[in-house]
């Protein structure tokens, strides 16, 4: 009971807290430390597939010894100084409000009825493609895709593996809160690796592959139970879960990413739009195959009802992740 309550303690952390600017958060350390690498191997070794290589496995093993000395240091001092550290790090690897808080920055932006310059500019914030030329309708696919992705990235994933690394405590002779820790910020620092040095240009496509690869391994289980949970969270909503399903279904793998479709399927069918399509990338034209119902274009209004879809969806993808450790640990 008293892991479940840490673990409570750090969901409710985020959606009271978020990440204030002014916080010195972990996740800009482990993207220093990438840098560094980065820098490191690239000067000694001339092949870049393999300093990319020795980048992640710098990366991931700094940052779990680093965490796994800060808690050990405090369970030194007691179990509840623990506790407290473990709760207040695992809250970090968590981005629900933040996610939430920028695309409803967006949804205000379109709805004050000005120009769309500053509706441009925050969902700029929060997507890679170019933005300065988008439509209304452009601005809430970019918004309404870039939540459906990121709840897996910044909600489900790192719960994920938080929940199910706590099952190793008994072997490990470690807390649970301890190895939850541990295993959420292993995650975030994949995940932040592939953000910085995961693209598909000459300076990082052979440097960052291994990256790359490994985001969407990790990736893989959170993506297809967090698509199932949305179309579970439709049906909570009253939204179209039967379409969701079927979207979910035909559409998951209609994407470059063979994680980021489904919750995008799911999510594009329980609110009967039509996302995906052609996307401007650094002045060129992308090609994307589309995903959802053809012809329904989304609203500013849609950005509202994903932002209630994947808080609905996280709920349910918690609960479902806490009874399997349950069942793993009887």
């Amino acid at each position: 009971m008293i892991y479940f309550f840490q673990l409570l303690s750090a969901i409710l952390l985020d959606a009271i807290v978020g990440d204030p600017r002014w916080y010195p958060h972990p996740v800009k350390g482990i993207g220093k430390l990438c840098s560094l690498s980065e820098a490191i191997t690239r000067s000694i070794i001339s092949n870049p597939y393999l300093a990319g290589f020795v980048t992640v496995i710098a990366v991931i093993s700094s940052t779990g010894v680093i965490v796994a000395f800060i808690l050990f240091a405090a369970a030194s001092l007691s179990s509840i100084f623990e506790g407290v550290v473990g709760v207040l790090l695992l809250y970090t690897t968590i981005a629900a409000r933040d996610l939430l808080r920028h695309s409803n920055e967006v949804y205000v932006q379109l709805t004050n009825n000005v120009t769309l310059e500053n509706a441009r500019f925050a969902v700029g914030k929060i997507v890679g493609r170019d933005t300065s030329k988008l439509d209304q309708d452009g601005i809430c696919r970019a918004t309404i895709e870039t939540v459906a992705e990121n709840m897996v990235d910044g909600i489900t994933a790192p719960l994920f593996f938080a929940i199910m690394a706590s099952c190793f405590s008994p072997l490990l002779n470690l807390s649970p809160i301890t190895c939850s820790v541990i295993g959420a910020f292993l995650y975030k620092a994949v995940n932040t690796m592939d953000s910085m040095i995961a693209y598909k240009n000459d300076k990082y496509l052979k440097f960052g592959r291994v990256a790359a690869k490994l985001d969407d391994a990790v990736n893989f289980f959170p993506a297809r139970i967090s698509g199932v949970c949305l179309i579970m969270a439709a049906f909570f909503l009253k939204l179209d879960y039967r379409t969701a399903a079927k979207v979910f279904l035909r559409d998951r793998l209609n994407h470059a990413s063979p994680n980021a479709g489904h919750p995008e399927s799911a999510t594009a069918g329980a609110l009967g739009l039509r996302l995906g399509g052609p996307s401007s990338y650094f002045n060129q034209i992308v090609e994307k195959p589309f995903i959802g119902a053809t012809g329904s274009e989304p609203t500013p209004l849609d950005i509202k009802k994903t932002n209630h879809l994947v808080i609905v969806g996280s709920m349910v993808f918690f609960v479902f992740i806490a009874g399997v450790r349950l069942l793993l640990i009887i």
